[in-house]
């Protein structure tokens, strides 16, 4: 199946009931990999789609294939969380599609956020990276105690703690606002001056052409007076 086969939309009441499977799911994914989604209930996912938090993808006859969701922390932070994807649907680009999707809704509810990440998963690395994020020390994370409970179902806790929350198995990943309008504003300054140095160019050669046909025109004039 392709990507097309699906939709990716937030979610809303009528998809709460798939919050078992996909708590289900999410706990045999991180089984399988060795590390930690934080471990959540199908309360709080259902509540996450009731408060218009979360993004979930759909076959075409309706049953859910992936999903993920929004939380926020410290007021300035804000994580994408529990990105899972249905065994049966992978490989058809739906990650790629959902954090996309999920990543375009942090910054509508939540637009002057910084949006960040903790993966072991080079796929989703690659996926982030292409939306623009940037590697971070976990430093620069919130440092809202409640997130890092978060992680205290996931086997490397005991790494996490032992390194004093420095940094993990889990690479950190980081979307600022204010950072990516400085990188805009710069590019599109560099623009301003490129095409600046254009017309500047092209004002010259326009300048010499003028000239070369006032002298051209001088000469002219000049033979007409000879041989007349």
């Amino acid at each position: 199946m392709e990507e097309n086969d699906f939709v990716v939309i937030p979610a809303t009441e009528k998809h709460t009931q798939y919050a078992q499977e996909i708590c289900d799911e999410m706990a045999e994914s991180a089984k399988a990999r060795g590390t930690g989604i934080a471990k959540r209930s199908p309360e709080y996912v259902a509540n996450k789609m009731l408060e218009g938090k979360a993004v979930i993808a759909l076959r075409k006859d309706g049953h859910w294939a992936g999903f993920c969701y929004i939380e926020t922390w410290d007021g300035s932070f804000v994580a994408n969380s529990g990105l899972i994807v249905s065994p049966k649907y992978r490989k058809a680009g739906l990650a790629k599609a959902i954090k996309r999707r999920i990543f375009d809704l942090s910054r509508e509810l939540y637009p002057g956020a910084k949006i960040f990440g903790l993966t072991t998963g080079l796929a989703v690395m690659k996926i982030n990276s292409e939306l623009g994020y940037e590697p971070v020390t976990y430093s620069e994370l919130t440092k809202d105690e409640n997130f890092w409970k978060g992680c205290q179902s996931c086997v490397n806790y005991d790494i996490l703690t032992m390194k004093e929350r420095k940094n993990c198995l889990c690479t950190a990943m980081l979307w600022d606002p204010e950072e990516k309008a400085k990188e805009i504003e710069a590019k599109m300054k560099e623009k301003e001056e490129i095409q600046k140095e254009k017309d500047e160019k092209l004002h010259e050669v326009a300048r010499k052409q003028t000239l070369l046909e006032r002298i051209e025109e001088k000469l002219r004039n000049s033979l007409k007076v000879m041989f007349a």
